[in-house]
Order: C-alpha cells, then structure tokens, then sequence
C-alpha cells in the first residue's frame, strides 16, 4: 500500500494545535488544478454513494470501518473501505469526503503504482462550489445533502478490472463542546440506499471520569476500560443504519453527582421546541448501593411442566444465589393456589438461604393459573426498610382462577401495591396476556420480557435480572424549576412519565417538548443511599439546531408506543369476558382521539410500524386523509385492541416496549410483524428534520399530506439557477439534503409547495392531480 504521511511542518503545526485544543489551520495538500471534469473519473464518496459520469458502470463500495480515538477533545478518525470495480477495464476514481470544520488530514493510502497520493481539506465554501459542480455536470444532487461540511478531496486513484482497491485516510480535529457536552460526528448519507455496513469503534479518553456516553444516531456497546476510558463500538444491528454517527461524552467531578447534558431542536408551533436530556446515575461505591428485596414469583400450572418450569427454578436459584447477605428474599409460586417460602420478605443468611433453595427444588407443576392471587400476595408483604423493592414474576398463561378480569387485575396493580414494589413481568412463551402484563410492569417502574418458545427461560431471567444490579437513585423524579427553584411550567410532554429506577452505570434518557428561549433548569431527586438526595442542572436551549431532528423523531416515536398502549389499555375488557365480542372501541371519542393524533405524528415524523406502514405503501392515496384515518383505526381495532395473546400480541409488546423506551434513531423504521419478523420500510425517508413518503417517482413531504394540499405552489426544474438558489436558501436552514433524495420532491417550505423537478414538461402529476385524470378518464 502507498503511503504518503504528512510529516511536514505544517501539519505538525495543526497537530500539535489539536493536541492542546486550539483549532488546527487546513493545510491544504497539492492536488494538480485541472478540469475535474476532463477525465472520466468517477466521485467516491464513502458516506453516499459513487457518481460515475454517463455510460460508466459505477464502481461499487462494499464496507467501511471508522476507528476513532478521542483524547479530551482531540479526535483521530481512520476511515479503511474497499471499492470494487465491476467493469472489464480498469477505473480512476477521486474520493470525496465531508469532514467536521478544521480537520487536518494526516494520512491517505490506496494500493498498486500511481502517482503520489495527495489529499486535502476543503474549506465548506469551497467544497459547496465543487458539490454545485459535480451536480451541474453529473445531474445528480446526491452530494448537496453534504453542503454545510468541508470536504476532503484526493488525488486520482486506480480501481483495477474486475478488481478491489482498499484506501485509508486519516484526519485529526477538536471536537466542539455544548456546555459540558463534547460532540463528536462522522458525516455520513441520510439515504436509505447507503446500504454497505459501517464497522464503527471509538476509543474515548477522557480527561476525567466519564459521566454520560451515548449516541442519539446508533445503538452502542459499551466495554469500561477504566473511571475515564470506553470502548465503544456501533452494534452489529446498526452497522447498516444510515445518518451521521454522532456521539457525545460528559465527564464528572470528584463529588460523584449526576451529570446532564441537553439536545435542542427549535419549532415554532410549539412555542420552542424539543429536547433531549441525558442524565448520568450517581457516582456510588458498589458497597455503598442501595440493598434489594427480591421476590420471585414462579408459575408452577400444569402447561408450565417440562423444560419451562426447570428453566424457571434454575434462574430462581441463580438469583437469589447472586444477592449478597443482608439482602431480602422471597419465593412464591402459584397454580390454583398460591405458596410461600416465608410468611414475609426475609434477609438473606446461610439458613434462609438453604429454606428458599429447598422451596424451590420442592415446586411441581399442577393446576390451574390463579394471577391475581399470585400478584396479591408478592404485592401486599410489609417491605424490608431501606430496600429497593423488586418483584419477578413469571407466567406462561392467560389467568384462569380467581379474578380473571383485565379490569379487576389493573384495580389491584393501581390500588393493592402500598410498598410501591416494581413487578418485573416475564412472558414465557405466547398465551399470554399481553397488555395485562406490559400495564402491570409499566405502572411499577418496571418492564416486560418475552420469552418466545424456542428461547431459554434462565437465560432471558438472568439478563433481566443483571441490569437490576447496585441501585443507586430509588424513585427518581425530573422537575423543571425557575431561577428561584420553583417548579416551572415551560416544558410539557416529558417521556417517559415516570423514570425508572436508575442502578449503577445506568443513563437517563428524557425527551419533551420546552417553550421560550431561556436556559432549562430541571432538578433530578431521589432515594439513594446516603438518604433523599437533589441535583439540578442548567442547560442551555440557545444552541437549539434543525441539524438535530433526530430530537422530535424520537420524542414522537416515544409518544406513539405511550398513545398505542393507552389506546390497547383502555380498549381492554370494555365491558366484556376476557376473548369474548367487545364493543367498538372508537365508538368512545377519547379513542378516536388517540387514533388522530398516532397518525398525525406517524405522518409528519416518518415513525411508521404495524399500526402506520399503510403510508409507506405505493396504493394509499395521500391525498385522502378519510381513508388514511380509517386504514389506522382497522389497523388499532384489529391489532392493539382484539389481539391480547398469542404470537401477534407478543410482537405488538416487544415493539412498544422498544419505542417506549426508544434512546437511539431507527431510520429504516424496523419493526416485528405478527409473526415476528424483521421487517423494515424503504418507501418512507426521514432526511434532515422531514419525512418524505413515495409515491412512483415522486417524494412527498409529510408536512403537505398533513395539510393534504398536494398540489404544488410552485416548480424549480433541477439544474437551473433557481434550483441551485433554492439549495442554498435550504442550506441555511439545514436542510439542503432533502434535495438529495432520488426523484421528484414536493416540499412543503412555509406552508408553500415546492415542487423539484427534472421535468420541464410534462409537469409531475400529484396524487390530487392523478385521481382527477382517472376520473376524467373514466
């Protein structure tokens, strides 16, 4: 592999500035000034796509890794991808790529015999006079979704016929700091036709102990490697993600109190606009968490006999194995009637010990499914003081003794929990009562896993089970407060409504909507143990950006898994037997309402899944609010409220379980079907801070369906000098990327129409415009 290091002064000199953080001057790299257009090259752009000039076959580019090593606020990003050529001749090729302001290349690489490898940065006016080129000339505006970063450019490099060619560049930056939040970002496309996986890892050094690390954009795994080091490493599922990669770090002080840091996106209709507030745990000695009182509730009925019930004891014992002396235990099980191992919640000690692990092995299966006595009896137990208490409870069936009754069972979760226990609920297996158990553990502060038939019983258990270890803040309570600490009312739809406990290394991830421009105050409090304890935080809404619509994207999809579980909630029993025929639930205005307002936020936002992916298929007419209105309420009615059991309810509580606790994008909008499998949208793209849906070649804006004004105001044809103002005005808003999208786009600017067309004559044809020819036609 060529090499060529930049060891000149220059650089040196932009290095060490990166080092001690001051910003690094762009050494600009000789690359010969010629017309870029005089040979055939071909743009790669890694982060994109390939443009290839007319009657070229593009080369193609199969896989990307970033490694990045952040010291402080100093950051190395290596970027290693392979191109293949598909063609029988061999191929030149210049990369392109958009790199954060004030980067510094420091190395790039390809394979076999060529000229000098050369590089530079382009500064952003620079690179946007080169993007408006390349789109001039190629007809393609892939790259404008890039305008607002600076670029690095390369020198030409050779892709041989039927061959590969492996590069490697390096670039140093600082990265920028948002109050105690340090931000760093690898631009990458928002199009859904990025499809080569990207094996992303960062290595993080912080100069403190780190408080929060997190990324809005990708799920991560996180390994500790020390109080102020991570590895940190994009998951195998999210390699194929589109979007920037954005991650964020915050350190904390020797006092080891909570730090908090804040995203902010502005929108006018409501008043402000959104955020995102990340919150660390407090700093707390293992030795000195809270202590626990775990109870395990096991159904011991007759369909439990076999595999699951041996599971279901082994993750017992293990467990209560794995809590340490002092700590209080209790052992239920339940048929037709219920089985104690005490009268009460106990401390652990060798003798209580060898009693529950006796009660255990002595558990058989037999009988019936008596739920609401089981969940009586783990509920109404006087609470070991100073512990945190907690509840597994674990059923395989439908309740079938004793109060069976959704209503009954909800009246006693709301009014017989008087020590305020958090019931961890396990579905094992599918005929279970979805909705049943998912209210059950989301008015506890807890959550419910499923346990699908051909999953291991222990195992789901024990991974549960391993999240819940070293409470260090019991009841935690987020309040907005003024200057004077007093309560303030400028924000409103927090998510979620209440917070979970928060147990050792654990982040919390709020999203509401705030209005004003002043700074945020919130206090966080809670039980920890060192007694009730108060942190508050002031964070600012002054640096609030359209470049962060990733912040009411996940508010919304938030809010769409709390309306469909309200909506499945309320829509239970309805005055009828468990399975027997209910009355229409959107016979109830309060329903209906609930209805409007999924669809309303699944359209402007772009969050589809089961419920909505009506509006990401080519034969629903956009242009029919009515019909939309009422593909949703068939969709709710027949699905959230009719199916409570069985495989196509297990889906339904997995995915409300993931939106409602949703902390990272899902651009492809992955869901489980009623079968459940993956499955993933590609006719709905969420780009900059808009949802655009697909209509034949067309793109239509989410904002314009919602007005259901279809027809466009006005037409820009691409190419033109309008098209190319019309860029740099979206520019300026942040949103110049929409224009990258592949076809014709309506965009809804202002409550105006855009139209973005290739096509002077004949004009597009709306989906309103359609409908009347077809009529006329007829």
């Amino acid at each position: 592999m060529r090499t060529h290091t930049l060891a000149l002064l220059t650089c040196l000199a932009g290095l060490s500035a990166v080092a001690n953080g001051l910003p690094a001057q762009i050494a600009p790299y000789p690359i010969r000034q010629s017309d870029p257009f005089a040979h055939h090259y071909q743009w790669v752009v890694p982060s994109r796509s390939v443009l290839a000039p007319v009657g070229a076959t593009p080369v193609r580019i199969a896989a990307a890794t970033a490694n990045v090593r952040i010291h402080d606020r100093a950051a190395t990003t290596t970027i290693e991808f392979e191109v293949h050529n598909p063609a029988g001749t061999q191929q030149e090729a210049v990369l392109l790529l958009p790199v954060p302001d004030g980067a510094a290349v420091s190395q790039f690489a390809f394979e076999g015999a060529a000229a000098e490898p050369t590089a530079q940065v382009l500064p952003r006016d620079e690179a946007r006079k080169l993007y408006d080129q390349i789109t001039a000339r190629l007809k393609d505006p892939a790259l404008l979704e890039f305008a607002g970063y600076s670029c690095l450019r390369s020198s030409v490099f050779p892709v041989p016929a039927g061959g590969r060619q492996k590069i490697r560049l390096t670039y140093d930056h600082v990265l920028d700091i948002d109050a105690d939040r340090v931000d760093y970002v690898l631009p990458r496309s928002e199009m859904l036709s990025l499809d080569a996986p990207w094996a992303i890892t960062v290595e993080l050094d912080a100069r403190a102990p780190i408080g929060l690390c997190y990324s809005p954009s990708h799920e991560l795994e996180t390994t500790k490697r020390g109080p102020d080091k991570l590895l940190v490493r994009v998951s195998e599922q999210a390699r194929r993600n589109p979007g920037a990669f954005r991650l964020c770090y915050t350190t904390v002080s020797t006092t080891g109190a909570p730090t908090a840091a804040l995203y902010a996106y502005p929108d006018p209709t409501v008043g402000g606009g959104y955020f995102l507030l990340m919150a660390s745990a407090p700093k707390v000695a293992r030795n000195e968490a809270l202590r626990r009182e775990v109870t395990l509730v096991l159904d011991r009925s007759g369909s439990m006999a076999g595999r699951k019930l041996e599971q279901a004891k082994a993750a017992a014992l293990q467990i209560l194995e794995g809590l340490g002396d002092g700590e209080g235990i209790q052992v239920i099980d339940y048929g037709n009637d219920v089985g104690r191992a005490f009268d009460q919640p106990i401390a652990k000690d060798a003798t209580s010990m060898q009693r529950a692990r006796d009660f255990v092995a002595a558990i058989r299966p037999h009988g019936g499914t008596n739920l609401h006595d089981a969940l009586l009896e783990s509920l109404r137990a006087p609470a070991m003081p100073g512990a945190l208490p907690l509840v597994l409870f674990l059923t395989d069936g439908l309740p079938t003794v004793g109060p069976t009754s959704e209503r009954d069972l909800f009246a006693l979760i709301e009014k017989g929990n008087p020590h305020k226990r958090r019931v961890f609920c396990f579905g094992v297996g599918n005929d279970v009562n979805v909705p049943l158990l998912d209210r059950i553990a989301d008015a506890t502060r807890a959550v419910t896993t499923y346990v699908l038939p051909e999953e291991d019983v222990e195992v789901k258990v024990a991974r549960t089970f391993a999240r819940l270890d070293h409470p260090v803040l019991a009841s935690p309570a987020l309040t907005a407060v003024d200057a004077q600490h007093q309560r303030d009312a400028r924000i409103a739809e927090v998510l979620p409504r209440a917070l979970p406990d928060l147990f050792a290394g654990d982040q919390l991830v709020v999203l509401g909507q705030y209005r004003g421009e002043e700074d945020l105050r919130f206090r966080l409090e809670g039980q920890t143990p060192d007694g009730h304890k108060q942190f508050e935080f002031r964070l600012p809404v002054s640096t609030a950006t359209t470049r962060h619509g990733f912040v009411p994207r996940l508010w919304a999809s938030r809010q769409i898994g709390f309306l469909v579980d309200e909506l499945r909630q309320r829509g239970g029993d309805l005055g009828a037997p468990f399975g027997q025929p209910r009355v229409d639930p959107f016979a109830d205005p309060r329903l209906r309402e609930l209805r409007d307002e999924i669809l309303r936020l699944s359209t402007r936002f772009g969050v589809l899944g089961e419920y909505t992916s009506f509006l990401a298929t080519e034969g629903s007419r956009l242009d029919d609010w009515k019909a939309l209105t009422t593909a949703c309420q068939d969709n709710l009615a027949g699905r959230a409220v009719a199916t409570r059991s069985g495989a196509a309810a297990v889906n339904q509580g997995q995915n409300l379980w993931y939106q409602k606790q949703q902390v990272a994008a899902n651009p492809r909008n992955f869901y489980l079907d009623a079968d459940n499998n993956m499955v993933e949208l590609s006719r709905i793209q969420q780009v900059c801070d808009r949802a655009f849906f697909k209509r034949g070649d067309l793109w239509v804006d989410g904002n314009s369906v919602l007005r259901q004004q279809l027809t466009p105001d006005q037409t820009i044809v691409f190419g033109t000098p309008a098209f190319f103002a019309f860029a740099h005005q979206l520019e300026q808003q942040g949103r110049s990327g929409v224009l990258a999208l592949d076809g014709q786009i309506l965009l809804d600017l202002d409550g105006k129409n855009i139209l973005v067309t290739s096509q002077v004559t004949p004009p597009v044809q709306t989906p309103s415009q359609q409908k009347q020819n077809d009529k006329e036609n007829r």
